[in-house]
């Protein structure tokens, strides 16, 4: 059974629930996943599970059962690996346009609540930050266009330009051709406890769930991550420079 309060590196552990110390002083990158991170998750997950299925069910004189019966299975078959997120490849395999499509529903995309007000909690602290993500070129050209939260990264730096999806723990590494970090210096944001996994496996030592991916959904605390359901909780207040991220109740 663990001690009630033990800090290494960092990690408070309080009752086997996970909580984190930071200190922003020791903290120089911070890495922020684009997709259920920063935006509304909804936008993704109706296009795929819902607005895909039915232009393919149109196309192909089928029932929307059907379609999403078929094209549910093909999608789980891409899954960690960049096909995932490759609109050329989907548009390919599904004889869709698919950056049209998303066009179509492009109104459904948003930035989470007290995401700006992080972004600009960053810039004020004069910290690095990168958006590093799965999407494709198109994706991100679409989603750069109407959140306009391009500016407030140094960079932005996509899984197909690495040549591997985060998922990959060899990612993290070769992401280090692309953006000069240092693993125990650096933030990680994430709704994926997958890609968490990989990046601490290389030694990313920040590690942040986020849980409140889709507006539509209740957020659930991880058991391996210190979570947070929006970016505010990581702000410290003024004139302090730490904050603990807290467990759920």
């Amino acid at each position: 059974m663990l001690p009630k309060r033990i800090v290494v590196t960092g990690i408070i552990l309080i009752q086997t629930r996970v909580r984190m110390l930071i200190d922003w002083n020791d903290i120089d990158t911070v890495l922020l996943d684009m997709d259920g991170t920063l935006l509304d998750r909804h936008f993704d997950d109706h296009f795929w599970l819902e607005h895909v299925p039915n232009r393919w069910a149109t196309c192909n004189h089928t029932s929307v059962e059907q379609a999403k019966e078929h094209l549910y299975a093909l999608f789980r078959s891409e899954e960690n690996s960049l096909n995932w997120t490759d609109l050329d490849f989907w548009s390919d395999r599904l004889k869709l346009d698919i950056p049209l499509l998303k066009r179509e529903v492009e109104h459904l995309i948003s930035v989470h609540p007290y995401v700006i007000e992080f972004l600009r909690f960053l810039k004020q602290r004069r910290k690095t930050v990168w958006l590093v993500t799965n999407a494709h070129s198109k994706t991100l050209d679409l989603k750069m266009k109407n959140t306009r939260i391009g500016p407030y990264f140094d960079g932005i730096v996509s899984a197909h330009q690495v040549g591997l999806p985060k998922e990959n723990e060899r990612f993290w590494g070769r992401l280090q051709n692309f953006i000069n970090y240092q693993p125990d210096r650096t933030m990680l944001g994430e709704d994926s406890e997958a890609n968490l996994a990989t990046a601490e496996s290389f030694g990313i030592r920040y590690l942040i769930y986020v849980s409140r991916y889709s507006s539509k959904v209740t957020p659930r605390q991880s058991k391996n991550f210190p979570t947070i359901d929006y970016f505010n909780t990581l702000i410290p207040e003024i004139g302090t420079t730490s904050i603990i991220v807290p467990h759920a109740d």
